[in-house]
C-alpha cells in the first residue's frame, strides 16, 4: 500500500526506518546495509527526502566508526549523517500514517498465523510493543507448521524492515515451564505485551 502511495519501495523503507528512530543518525553505507539496498538507490531517495525537508544532514563532532576503532585518532566530521527532521510540518501525519500501515500489516501477519493451525496462545511482545532487547518478539503455543511459520515471518520482516524472533511451544512445554516458574516465560507473561489469542491461561 505505502509503495503505491510513495512510488518507491526504497523510499518507504527509508522513511519507516527514520520515522521509527527519529533521534538516530545514519550515514549512507550504513543505510544500504540495514535496508539491503543498492547505494545509488539509497542516495537518490535520501536526496529526494532531504529536498522535501523530511530528513536533514548533520555532522557529528566525532565519527562513530573512528571513535570505536582502537589506536586511531578521532576524526572530526568524518562522515555526513542524516536524521529525521522532526520540525518538518507533516512529520506527525507521516508518523501516524506509517504507524497505521504497520498495524494493518501486523493484523494480516496475525491472521496468517492463526490460520496455520490450532493456536492456543499467541502473544506479541518485543519489537511489536517497542521493546528492542526482548528475548523474543512472538510467543506461540499450539500445534503449528514451523516451515510455514518461518515463511510468514520472513515475509513480514520485509514489511517491518526488522528481524522477528519467535518462540513456539507445545501446550505440554508451556504448562511445564509455567509450573516451574521459568524465567524466560514469565518475562513474557509479566512484561509488556499484546495477547492476541489466549485459550490456556483464561477460559474460552
Amino acid at each position: 500500500m505505502l509503495e503505491q502511495l510513495f512510488g518507491s519501495k526504497t523510499r518507504v523503507r527509508i522513511l519507516r526506518l527514520f520515522l521509527n528512530n527519529p533521534s538516530q543518525p545514519y550515514y549512507l553505507r550504513e543505510l544500504t546495509r540495514k535496508l539491503k539496498s543498492q547505494l545509488n538507490s539509497v542516495r537518490r531517495e535520501i536526496n529526494n527526502l532531504g529536498k522535501m525537508g523530511i530528513i536533514k544532514s548533520v555532522k557529528p563532532a566525532e565519527d562513530k566508526e573512528a571513535k570505536e576503532a582502537k589506536g586511531k585518532k578521532m576524526i572530526s566530521g568524518g562522515k555526513k549523517y542524516f536524521i529525521t527532521n522532526i520540525d518538518f510540518i507533516l512529520y506527525p501525519e507521516l508518523k501516524t500514517l506509517f504507524l497505521k500501515a504497520q498495524l494493518l500489516s501486523e493484523k494480516s501477519f496475525v491472521r496468517k498465523i492463526e490460520n496455520l493451525a490450532s493456536v492456543k496462545l499467541l502473544i506479541l511482545t518485543g519489537v511489536f510493543v517497542g521493546l528492542q532487547n526482548a528475548s523474543t518478539d512472538l510467543l506461540l503455543v499450539g500445534a503449528v507448521n514451523r516451515r510455514k511459520l518461518a515463511k510468514i515471518a520472513k515475509e513480514f520482516e520485509k514489511d517491518l524492515n526488522h528481524g522477528i524472533n519467535y518462540t513456539v511451544m507445545s501446550q505440554q512445554e508451556f504448562r511445564y515451564r509455567r509450573d516451574i516458574t521459568d524465567r524466560f516465560l514469565y518475562d513474557i507473561l509479566e512484561g509488556k505485551k499484546m495477547v492476541i489469542v489466549d485459550k490456556i491461561t483464561k477460559p474460552d
